[in-house]
């Protein structure tokens, strides 16, 4: 008997053991479990492991599934939640503890990806299965439309496996301002296509808050928005594609709406313009620019493409920003985490072609020209991180005379409130000097230093506008990281030690054509930053000399295409 009952409590004991050991691991699986969210190209990885620190970070190898080659990412990076991320105890961030968080980019789409996480200096690893979105989207019901002079209201509700398909192809919606919208849509799993949308009284596309899994594509929107009789005759704040939040009070934003694409869209010529930075707005009491814009999703869930479109105007009508909206201080801002946007034209604004401010989780930027664009890219207050750029390229930057902060914007404006800037990278971008009326630098703010904070840069060509004195700016702290630029002005030489001065000198073939929405810009043989670049795992890897050209286009490459005829190919 007593060998019994030792023999029974021995049991006992292993089978407590094994429970609390198995309680114990799976506390620690859930804890470090890490996460994706996915778009066409590009997958966002979060990961939070008990050993995280700002000391150590993320090595990121990924391959295709079923592949035995594995490549290298861009580490991710510690974030340490601060009270400055809380009011009142609710935390505002969509993160509630300390994280790891970073993008995967230039994948396939519609591809299964194994993804190997790797803490640094810990036997900690985790190896995770994710897949792209697929470009085919299966269509279910189709719904014919025709001409009209009424509101069309997009109330259908497809699924993931049947999208409802509005076939606007062909038609005219013309709501000859006496209408607020030419398309509201307040289902999901639809598809708009095909329409000619104009004389909305207030925006082309209007999507209630709630809508998600929408895609707007192919469409041709102008004529639309209205004036407010307290700004000088200048444009509402309208917009062609537009969604608002309306179910929260500000600042603190939960805007539902996810999964938006819109994609290989013409937006031009709104009725009104907005004032530029010479002219005084008395609807806002200001000199910034108020008026209408091409998209605004205000802070959005997120998941949101904008890819493949062309968005211009005339001299006399301008927009204020062409994509944004959003509070630059809060923890969502536009477009929302996990988002693309990339192979667009975009012209003629007075302040911002691209605003991603706020938030700035997980956001990529990429492949995009901008033209007449005060501020090619603003990233102020990217609060959450992190933000990556590359291989854009910006022409012509204008304001006019007497504009309150000079004739000519800053290349990358995202040094205003440094301190609250989290991790932005900015690889491969060109900026252009066309007559000497391209934009500013980096880090310099209306031709004067600002202060740097966790900003890497590589392979850039910083050809700044001749009024400043800086190609990037001189103030920074020991989380910044730039190197191997080509700067037409002053840079930290210090700190970028293989960064070169001097003026670009582009090949034969060198230019923008906006009829066929193609572009070379492509350095000479004969040019400083001709294979004098670094390669910068799963960025800037192809190129056909002894390293990469610094700058936005690779000798040797084919021509870039914009807008609705582009169709990007990692």
């Amino acid at each position: 008997m007593k060998n019994l009952k030792n023999k029974s409590v021995f049991i006992t004991f292993c089978i407590l053991t094994v429970f609390i050991f198995s309680q114990c691991t799976t506390t620690q699986q859930q804890v470090e479990k890490a996460n994706t969210v996915s778009t066409f190209h590009n997958i966002s990885v979060y990961w939070s492991p008990e050993a995280g620190s700002i000391d150590k970070d993320v090595i990121v190898k990924f391959k295709e599934k079923g592949n035995d080659t594995w490549h290298e990412a861009l580490p991710l990076k510690y974030n340490v939640v601060t009270d400055s991320l809380k009011v009142s105890g609710t935390m505002l961030a969509p993160d509630p503890h300390e994280t790891y968080r970073g993008s995967i980019v230039n994948l396939q789409p519609d591809t299964e990806y194994e993804i190997e996480l790797i803490l640094e200096g810990v036997n900690t690893t985790q190896n995770i299965f994710a897949k792209t979105w697929s470009e085919d989207f299966p269509v279910g019901e189709i719904i014919k439309t025709e001409n009209s002079n009424q509101t069309i209201v997009v109330s259908q509700i497809g699924s993931a496996d049947g999208y409802v398909l509005i076939d606007g192809t062909g038609v005219t919606i013309d709501v000859n301002n006496e209408q607020d919208n030419c398309i509201k849509i307040t289902g999901s799993y639809v598809i708009i296509r095909g329409f000619t949308l104009t004389g909305a009284r207030e925006h082309g596309i209007f999507l209630n808050s709630d809508c998600h899994d929408v895609i707007i594509e192919n469409c041709d929107i102008s004529n639309w928005g209205g004036t407010v009789e307290s700004g000088n005759g200048f444009g509402t704040y309208h917009g062609a594609i537009y969604s608002h939040d309306t179910y929260t009070n500000y600042p603190i934003s939960d805007n539902p709406l996810t999964r938006i694409i819109i994609q290989r869209n013409k937006i031009h010529n709104p009725r009104h313009t907005s004032n530029s930075w010479a002219e005084f707005n008395t609807e806002n009491q200001s000199y910034h620019p108020y008026g209408p814009q091409a998209v605004m999703l205000f802070e959005p869930a997120g998941n949101i493409v904008i890819r493949y479109n062309e968005v211009w105007s005339d001299k006399d009508h301008y927009y204020n920003d062409i994509l944004g909206w959003g509070l630059n201080g809060s923890f969502k801002g536009f477009p929302g985490p996990d988002s693309d946007i990339y192979g667009n034209y975009l012209a003629n604004c007075w302040d911002d072609a691209i605003e991603v401010e706020g938030g700035g989780r997980n956001i990529r930027i990429w492949n995009n020209y901008t033209d007449f664009a005060y501020v090619p890219i603003a990233t102020v207050k990217n609060t959450l991180g992190p933000i990556y750029i590359w291989n854009n390229v910006f022409g012509e930057s204008y304001s006019p005379p007497g504009s309150k902060y000079g004739e000519y914007g800053l290349g990358f404006k995202s040094t205003e409130h440094s301190e609250q800037n989290q991790y932005l990278y900015i690889f491969n971008n060109t900026i252009l000097q066309p007559g000497g009326l391209g934009a500013g630098g980096l880090g310099t703010v209306y031709g004067n230093n600002s202060t740097l904070n966790k900003i890497t840069t590589r392979n850039n060509i910083f050809h700044v506008h001749d009024s400043t004195v800086y190609s990037i700016g001189l103030h920074y702290n020991n989380t910044v990281d730039v190197d191997y630029d080509l700067c037409s002005k002053k840079y930290p030489e210090e700190l970028a030690t293989h960064s070169v001065q001097g003026i670009p000198i582009y090949s034969s073939e060198f230019g923008f054509d906006i009829n066929t929405m193609t572009g070379n810009f492509q350095l000479a043989e004969n040019s400083l930053g001709y294979s004098a670049g670094i390669v910068v795992p799963n960025f800037i890897e192809k190129f056909s000399g002894d390293a990469p050209d610094i700058g936005a286009h690779q000798s040797g490459s084919k021509n870039f295409v914009y807008g609705v005829k582009a169709n990007y190919t990692p």
